[in-house]
């Protein structure tokens, strides 16, 4: 495997960090080191132990679901393999086996993900534990060798994806068809024998789906052991919080290229399981139960702040989650639209992280650039 690479995500914003500094420098200048406090004293105001009990729940939740995964992808390799990986005859000798096979791989990834969206904020933005979202949910493939995922998948006849892309993207584009190259060749996935091969229909290679599976549930696994390790501090938590905030614009571009703005015309192959909506939902609602836990230690800097930076992020939230539920409940939104929203939250969320900057400059915590 080739090494990890290092908080690929967590770099702070120049801009945020700049302002963040300026601002912090217009303090008292007599106020001394003591008055404003350290990372050890701070620590005691700080609810670091609920954070790390928040990425707990949520690393056995993902043990869970990749296990539930591998599973429904060794039944599905034992039926290919009876059918000497004939598709064509495994396809039309055992329509319906495979057909709740695919209908139980996309309900399993379904599942997955939001156990992944909701940590993300900690585990993206965590030093410590940032390669795993480069594993799990933000990595490339070989195309993009600065930001590719540092393994290959190799499957049970010797064949080699090198650098394939995140779980993520293999085991959802692989469910749902939207990446060829990952399912089986020469046929045509009507699994309902209608005549037509519509979305949703996939017929995933079964060696490579079967190897994918694994290696997520093992690499879940050692997230899960990482995070036990874990001794969160005050500059993991506000670091979090920092890095992974101002990352609203990235997602909405995402959301703007997927199927559920430009149908047809996607771009993008992922994203297709639920919107990006309710991962962005996921991802803030994460940050937020952090910032709840660490609002204590950041109203030593200035309790007035503290409550407006609490405020100005659940506002965040509930934008968040208010498009995602107009869209669930029937909104179609264009492209334009989501580029002036995801402006709009990225403004939002760089004002919070340069708040919480300024912030952990008062109180002497540092901020990893990353």
């Amino acid at each position: 495997m080739r090494p990890l690479l290092r908080f690929a995500r967590a770099a702070v914003p120049a801009a945020v960090l700049a302002l963040a500094l300026l601002l912090a420098a217009c303090g008292d200048d007599d106020e001394t080191s003591s008055e404003r406090g350290d990372s050890t004293a701070a620590s005691s105001s700080a609810d670091l132990a609920a954070i790390k009990g928040y990425l707990l729940e949520h690393t056995t939740r993902l043990k869970d679901d990749t296990a539930e995964i591998r599973r429904g992808a060794e039944s599905y390799y034992r039926l290919a393999k009876a059918a000497g990986f004939d598709y064509e005859g495994l396809l039309r000798e055992n329509r319906a086996e495979v057909r709740a096979f695919v209908k139980d791989a996309q309900a399993a990834f379904r599942a997955a993900n939001p156990s992944y969206e909701e940590m993300e904020g900690v585990v993206a933005g965590v030093p410590q534990l940032a390669d795993y979202d480069v594993i799990i949910d933000a990595g490339g493939d070989s195309s993009d060798p600065e930001n590719a995922v540092p393994f290959d998948i190799k499957t049970p006849d010797g064949r080699s994806f090198e650098q394939p892309g995140n779980f993520n993207y293999l085991i959802e584009t692989s469910a749902f068809g939207t990446e060829p190259k990952f399912q089986a060749k020469g046929v045509k996935p009507d699994l309902d024998d209608d005549g037509k091969v519509e979305f949703g229909e996939s017929l995933p290679d079964a060696g490579f789906y079967v190897a994918a599976a694994r290696e997520f549930e093992r690499y879940a696994g050692e997230l899960d052991a990482a995070a036990r390790e874990w001794e969160p501090s005050p500059s993991d938590a506000l670091t979090a919080l920092v890095v992974m905030t101002p990352t609203m614009s990235e997602y909405f571009e995402a959301w703007k290229n997927s199927r559920f703005i430009a149908g047809r015309q996607a771009s993008e192959k992922a994203f297709v399981a639920a919107s990006r909506l309710e991962d962005i939902a996921d991802i803030l609602g994460g940050l937020t139960t952090v910032y709840g836990n660490v609002r204590p230690l950041v109203a030593e800097a200035d309790r007035q702040q503290a409550r407006q930076t609490g405020d100005s992020l659940d506002r965040l939230y509930s934008f968040a989650a208010d498009l995602r539920d107009r869209e669930a409940s029937g909104r179609n939104y264009t492209a334009e639209e989501a580029d002036v929203l995801g402006a709009r939250a990225q403004e939002q969320a760089e004002a919070i992280a340069g708040q919480i900057t300024q912030a952990a400059a008062q109180l002497n915590i540092e901020i990893e650039e990353g």
